[in-house]
């Protein structure tokens, strides 16, 4: 693995977990710097940053981002990715009410329990990845909890309900867009 690829799969795991660009930047310019010693002395890349590139770059942005920062972005987007299949479910039934049966919230939150985990194990889920895990793990946990509960309905959502579900997530991923924006002089 080349200097340059180390840098963009460094960048690239810092900018999704919403570092802002002025500590982006400073990190790249002091893992090149370490990079560019290393090659001086004859040494590769990974001898710098390991042989998972990705964990390399979880690791150092979980200790530049605090926890506090860390929690308050996952409590704001899981419940945003939920009421994003929620509107799903309302546009596919055509109805303004969804029923949630204990297998259905049984479902969403064993993908949510696999994508929390590996989010803070590996720092980057990658979109198929993520999804596979969660659907091999969801899937026979909402078999399994339909069997055992059954299919009756413990809750019905109206479409107000998704969007409330849904305004924390829309609100932070705002913010988190204003922040990375240049700022004009």
């Amino acid at each position: 693995m080349t200097n340059e690829r180390v840098l963009a799969v460094c960048r690239s795991n810092w900018e999704y977990r919403g570092i802002d660009d002025a500590s982006v930047r400073e990190m790249l310019a002091e893992l090149t710097a370490h990079l560019e010693d290393a090659a001086a002395a004859g040494r590769t890349p990974q001898d710098v940053v390991g042989r998972d590139v990705k964990a390399f770059a979880a690791s150092w942005a979980r200790a530049r981002m605090p926890l506090h920062r860390r929690v308050l972005r996952m409590a704001a987007l899981i419940p945003f990715v939920v009421g994003t299949l929620l509107v799903y479910s309302h546009l596919v039934n055509w109805t303004t009410v969804v029923d949630v049966s204990a297998g259905r919230l049984a479902f969403w939150l064993s993908i949510g329990v696999v994508t929390v985990l590996l989010e803070l194990r590996r720092g980057s889920l990658g979109f198929r990845k993520g999804w596979i895990v969660g659907l091999v793990v969801g899937l026979p946990v909402l078999f399994l909890t339909d069997q055992l509960a059954g299919d009756g309905t413990l809750l019905a959502l109206p479409l107000w309900g998704t969007a409330l579900l849904m305004l924390p997530g829309i609100a932070y991923l705002v913010a988190e867009r204003r922040a990375k924006r240049p700022k004009e002089s």
